[in-house]
């Protein structure tokens, strides 16, 4: 019995370790398994970076593959409007509601500098989209996106674009993240002048470029932003949820590119596990 017990345990913790084990370096993932006749791709990409050049590896994916598959479907002509329709708050609640007067008046400032506007001529934007408007602020650089590098292939190549989730779906995240906690986001940035969010974001393209994804997870679990830490399943977990029977649906009628923010493939709750949870086998392209 003692024999049997120690077997147990010890099998438990070669399960735990197996568990446990580090994802390797790669941004570029294989789906196969689990019925499927052609494997399918799964790709972290970066929304903001100096140089989106796709590598040969990404290619040769989007040559094996017949659809591309984004977060949102950006040849969406639609796009625009609802984009239009989401961004601003709801139940009556205004920007000058959310801070002191002296910190109204701050970031008020702040826009006017960096931007060339006044900050009412925005009207009642939820904060975080305020915020986004000075992430091209944070880079010295013209702005490239991966997501209209994949599209421009997968045009070139006759593909379909697709969304896992709709942009009203996306939206409405920053609904459900408490307007006063995007506030504190968006003050704490004006008044450190960006200095914190250039610093990390210098960092979490560093990891991008090494490939360590599991190192962009521990960096975005320690941000000091409450939209990424307090809020977390929201912004991530919820979401990589939700798109696992839709990455189902799509690999199993054909073999299909996913491209998604790399922060969303590793982590307990990223892609990458719920993917392997449901008997697919994922392994990364090196």
């Amino acid at each position: 019995m003692k024999l049997y017990l120690f077997l147990l345990a010890a099998f438990a913790l070669s399960m735990l370790k197996l568990q446990a084990q580090d994802l390797e370096k790669s941004l570029l993932w294989e789906i196969s398994g689990n019925d499927l006749t052609e494997s399918s791709f799964l790709y972290g990409t970066i929304h903001m970076t100096c140089d989106a050049t796709l590598d040969d590896d990404v290619k040769k994916a989007m040559d094996d593959t017949s659809r591309l598959v984004l977060e949102l479907d950006m040849d969406d002509p639609t796009l625009q409007t609802e984009m239009m329709k989401g961004i601003y708050m709801k139940n009556g609640t205004t920007m000058k509601g959310l801070f002191s007067n002296e910190d109204y008046v701050i970031i008020s400032k702040f826009v006017k500098d960096q931007m060339g506007i006044p900050l009412e001529a925005l009207g009642d934007i939820k904060p975080f989209f305020i915020s986004a408007m000075f992430y091209p602020k944070l880079m010295n650089c013209p702005v490239q996106s991966y997501e209209n590098a994949l599209m421009a292939l997968a045009h070139e190549q006759k593909e379909e674009v697709f969304g896992l989730e709709t942009f009203e779906e996306q939206l409405n995240v920053f609904d459900e993240i408490p307007y006063e906690d995007q506030a504190t986001d968006l003050l704490r940035s004006v008044k450190d002048n960006l200095s914190y969010d250039k610093d990390a974001f210098s960092q979490m393209l560093a990891l991008y470029d090494a490939e360590d994804i599991e190192g962009m997870d521990m960096m975005m679990k320690e941000d000091k932003n409450l939209s990424t830490t307090k809020h977390r399943a929201t912004m991530l977990d919820d979401r990589n949820k939700n798109w696992i029977s839709k990455i189902e649906a799509f690999s199993k009628e054909q073999a299909t590119f996913y491209g998604v923010g790399a922060g969303h493939l590793a982590g307990e709750n990223g892609v990458i596990n719920l993917l392997r949870k449901e008997g697919y086998t994922v392994k990364a392209v090196l």
